[in-house]
C-alpha cells in the first residue's frame, strides 16, 4: 500500500494516536483473555459450529494481541487496521447472528453486531488514511 503524507495539525496527531489507542483497548483484552482462557475460548468457537476450533482460537487470539499492539505503535497500521476489520466482519456473523437467535436475545445480539460493524467501518477508515504523524511507519518513512 502507498503512504501518502498529509501535514496534520498536534491536534490531528493527538486525535489520531488515541483513536489507535481506544480501537487497541478493544482488542488486546480480548487477545489475552483468550490466551489465558484457552479452553474456553475454543468451546466458544466451537459452540458456533465452526472447524477446528483450536486452530481459530490460536488464529484469534493471534490476530488480537498482534493487531492491537500494531495499532498501538502504528506499526503496518494499515494492514493490521485490514486484518482487524477482516477478523471482526467474519467475527460479527458467526458470534452475533441476532437474526437467528432467540427472541429475548435478539437486541443484545444485535446491539453487538452492528458496534462490530462501526468498529470495521473506524478500521476501514484507519487503513485507508494511515496511522498519522505519531507513529512507527511515519518514524520509518522520514529515516
Amino acid at each position: 500500500m502507498s503512504h501518502t503524507t498529509v501535514d496534520q495539525t498536534p491536534l490531528q496527531n493527538a486525535l489520531n494516536l488515541a483513536g489507535r489507542a481506544l480501537l487497541a483497548v478493544l482488542f488486546l483484552p480480548a487477545g489475552i483473555g483468550k490466551l489465558t482462557g484457552f479452553a474456553g475460548t475454543v468451546g466458544y468457537i466451537s459452540s458456533a459450529g465452526l472447524p477446528l476450533p483450536s486452530v481459530g482460537a490460536a488464529l484469534a487470539l493471534t490476530v488480537e494481541i498482534v493487531g492491537s499492539l500494531a495499532l498501538l505503535a502504528g506499526w503496518g497500521t494499515r494492514w493490521a487496521a485490514l486484518v482487524l476489520g477482516l477478523f471482526t466482519l467474519a467475527a460479527s456473523f458467526f458470534f452475533h447472528p441476532f437474526w437467528s437467535v432467540a427472541p429475548e436475545q435478539a437486541y443484545v445480539t444485535q446491539l453487538l453486531f452492528f458496534k462490530n460493524i462501526a468498529v470495521v467501518g473506524g478500521l476501514l477508515v484507519l487503513a485507508a488514511q494511515g496511522a498519522g504523524a505519531w507513529s512507527l511507519d511515519a518514524r520509518a518513512r522520514r529515516g
